[in-house]
């Protein structure tokens, strides 16, 4: 609820002029029966002509001001929803930059695609109480002070038959928000599974596990169904209840006072008034249930919202990011300066040292141990990693994320062009070309109809898995970081493209900090120093030749089943 407050506080104007013009529009629909009425009394029940085109007169007028009344509302309301929806997609759009790598390890790709295309839609339709709704409350309060003036107990069947439809109505929409929640929970586990489904359905098909996903895809489909059924059932329930409870409430108006008409308590014209009063009443009472069905609907989405939200990065310790806007020069009192330029880097958890300007290869025995070091290295976890003389943690995060990169061998490739993915940070189609080389990738861009111009789909599927590991690597080298540090670049290629990659990469990072974390012969034969991780620690250190010569472990782990051929 806090979360929808303060979506309406983000437009306190906006919100004003809609509940002003929702209010006149509302209490508006309430001056028709009062005019219909004073020209049925006064002009025809008293034949006067000039009295009853008076009348009229008035009523078309009032048609015209409603209408634009009418028409202000929607138009109001509308941008107020749209602007709500804005607002929605911009925090979560930048709360989901922050946290980055963090997103796929707490929450799932449909959980997250799911809020994005309609929990933020049901959320921006919450705004409507706050026009259309706040002008039935004050019209439900001003036809029954209007109805008063004639009869005290119509008055009274008013203002206790309005409470009495939401207490029929208050246990369904209880019931709504249970169901709805499921609902939305199993939904977006679904999307996130038919993603992964696609995502991998030339493997699954490889395997042929294909078939025994799209039984399990179906099964979970009929339960979502049966979920759905439940959702329906109760919207059913409740929009006959918005339908017939105010018609079966009106009906039992107009019969008495139809008996006091009879009776003579009340006059012809005060009976359609009285019709049109309670007929018109029937528009904010229906806003009254439509709104809130709309707000159990948006509670649950902006819980969903919310929780997303509460999602927070890694504690990668020290100084964050800075401030917007701040120059390079200005620190924070917690930042230390980094270093001027290039600097060794040292992780005490394996004793790594990566010299500065030097070509460094790690060969781990464990995968996970692998990524852990490069996440320490770039500060993606906290860590006593220190750059030069400094602790990387007391560094800003913006500077080390500007010098230091880590490129995985399967990040996400964004939707757009070629070129467009591979600019990363190059500000002409020389780093890029020269990026491509190195990444053996000019096959790739030649082979797309429009070259870097060619239109690329989110995670670039239309690709195989080898020409995205290039442009990946390639990406990552277009952005010239003074410390690169590549995590398997090689691993989905064959060999005569990596022994290329190998040669290049070393060329193209001369004199620059590389880190390759792989276990590759090939790209291990090319750098300055090849150290092995094993059991957690650094146990070894020289050149590729050396180790295996003199490391057994470090020949078994290489070798990859042919230790024979390199003794």
């Amino acid at each position: 609820m806090r979360y929808l407050w303060w979506l309406v506080r983000c437009q306190p104007w906006r919100v004003l002029r809609g509940s002003l013009i929702g209010t006149a529009w509302m209490i508006g629909l309430s001056v028709r029966p009062y005019l219909i009425a004073r020209a049925v009394d006064d002009g025809l029940r008293g034949r006067d002509t000039q009295a009853l085109a008076l009348w009229v007169a008035a009523i078309v007028v009032a048609g015209v001001g409603l209408s634009y009344l009418g028409i202000m509302r929607h138009r109001t309301m509308t941008f107020l929803r749209e602007d709500a929806k804005a607002r929605s997609a911009e925090v979560l759009l930048r709360h989901l930059s922050r946290i980055g790598a963090v997103l796929p390890r707490r929450v799932g790709a449909g959980e997250v695609s799911t809020i994005g295309g309609s929990d933020i839609d049901w959320t921006a339709q919450v705004l409507t109480l706050t026009g259309p709704g706040v002008g039935a409350v004050v019209a439900y309060g001003v036809i029954a002070v209007v109805l008063w003036s004639i009869s005290p107990m119509l008055a009274f069947c008013v203002l206790v038959g309005v409470p009495v439809v939401g207490l029929i109505v208050g246990p369904l929409l209880r019931r709504l928000e249970q169901v709805e929640s499921v609902y939305r929970r199993q939904q977006g586990a679904l999307t996130a599974r038919s993603g992964d489904i696609v995502a991998g359905l030339r493997v699954l098909a490889g395997v042929g596990g294909r078939d025994l996903f799209a039984r399990r895809y179906a099964a979970r489909s009929q339960e979502l169904r049966a979920e759905g059924y439940r959702v329906g059932a109760v919207n059913s329930w409740i929009d006959a209840a918005t339908v017939a409870i105010p018609g079966l409430f009106l009906a039992a108006v107009v019969w008495l006072t139809a008996r006091m008409a009879v009776t003579g308590d009340v006059t012809i014209g005060e009976l359609v008034a009285v019709y049109g009063y309670v007929a018109t009443l029937i528009v904010p009472v229906w806003f009254l249930l439509e709104g809130s069905y709309q707000l159990i609907r948006g509670r649950v989405a902006a819980r969903r919202i919310t929780d997303l939200l509460n999602v927070t990065p890694d504690d990668v310790g020290g100084p964050g990011r800075r401030w917007p806007g701040a120059v390079p020069e200005a620190r924070r009192p917690d930042e230390l300066a980094a270093p001027d330029g290039p600097a060794d880097l040292h992780d005490p958890v394996t004793g790594l040292t990566v010299r500065a300007g030097q070509l460094t290869a790690v060969a781990a025995d464990d995968p996970a141990a692998a990524v852990a070091l490069a996440d320490r290295l770039g500060r993606y976890v906290a860590s006593d990693v220190t750059w030069g003389d400094v602790p990387l943690r007391e560094v800003a995060l913006d500077e080390v994320r500007a010098r230091i990169l880590v490129a995985d061998h399967d990040s996400y490739l964004f939707a757009g062009t070629l070129r467009d993915i591979l600019r990363a940070g190059a500000d002409d189609d020389e780093r890029i070309d020269a990026a491509l080389r190195t990444a053996s990738a000019q096959d790739v861009v030649d082979a797309l109809p429009s070259g870097l111009d060619t239109p690329i789909d989110a995670r670039a599927r239309t690709l195989s898995g080898g020409q995205r590991q290039r442009l990946r690597l390639a990406r990552a080298l277009s952005s010239e970081p003074e410390v690169l540090i590549l995590v398997d670049p090689t691993s989905a290629v064959d060999a005569h493209t990596e022994a290329r990659i190998a040669e290049r990469l070393r060329a193209a990072r001369a004199g620059r900090t590389t880190v390759v974390i792989a276990t590759s012969p090939l790209l291990l034969g090319r750098a300055d120093l090849v150290t092995l991780l094993s059991a957690g620690r650094i146990t070894a250190t020289g050149s590729h030749a050396d180790l295996l010569d003199d490391d057994p472990a470090y020949r078994h782990l290489v070798a990859r089943g042919s230790e024979e051929a390199y003794r």
